[in-house]
């Protein structure tokens, strides 16, 4: 059975772990939870305009190292996840409307490719977010499993796209190594203070003040 904890302790607990146990591997129930939780992830209009690579092998985990400055946890990892945005997605709009109702599936129809396909930067950009959601989700998951992770941006993009077989219009855009830590993430290195990051109804009002300090 799959441990769990709530919420706010896996948000808490979470930290970017650099060392993995290599010999220990994920089974198809577990991995099927790291789907999952990234496939929920909010997309705008459901475009779920992402796709995950799974690399549990590890000779393919071996050459993402190397595409990735050479990072130990890259092969050592329980499993390598490479989440891509797909740039092409917002096109197909019956993709993703299909159990929308007709009325929705021709405003947004007509309205989505427009909106998009006009706006290279902010397809881009949904594309970053959906991702960041998706790989957010699978963290929190892996850690309520008892794993852990780190997500990463250190790859070169060209490579990873090579060894995996991406197409143009599916851009690496993060990384994320999940499996069973042999040791602790590095301390932290301070969160700055509520009043540096929040602000409320206008930009530098702070009534909210105070630390937050995390376990």
């Amino acid at each position: 059975m799959i441990p769990s904890m709530n919420v706010k302790d896996a948000i808490r607990s979470r930290r970017s772990v650099k060392c993995f146990d290599p010999e220990h591997r994920l089974n198809q129930e577990e991995l099927h939870e790291l789907i999952e939780a990234g496939m929920l992830a909010p997309t705008s209009f459901n475009m779920q305009n992402f796709h995950f690579v799974f690399c549990t092998d590890k000779e393919v985990q071996a050459k993402l190292r190397q595409a990735s400055w050479d990072q130990a946890q890259v092969e050592e990892a329980s499993v390598t996840i490479v989440l891509a945005g797909n740039l092409e997605a917002y096109k197909n709009t019956d993709r993703y409307l299909r159990n929308a109702p007709e009325e929705i599936r021709q405003m947004f129809g007509n309205m989505i490719p427009g909106f998009y396909g006009s706006n290279p930067a902010l397809n881009r950009d949904e594309a970053c977010r959906s991702v960041s959601f998706a790989g957010q989700n699978m963290m929190l998951r892996a850690k309520e499993m008892g794993l852990d992770s780190c997500p990463m941006i250190g790859f070169d993009p060209t490579k990873v796209s090579e060894i995996l077989g991406l197409p143009e219009d599916h851009p690496p855009l993060l990384m994320i190594t999940i499996g069973k830590a042999l040791k602790p993430a590095r301390p932290r290195m301070g969160l700055l203070s509520i009043e540096e990051v929040v602000s409320v109804n206008a930009f530098g009002n702070h009534p909210i003040s105070g630390e937050i300090l995390p376990e």
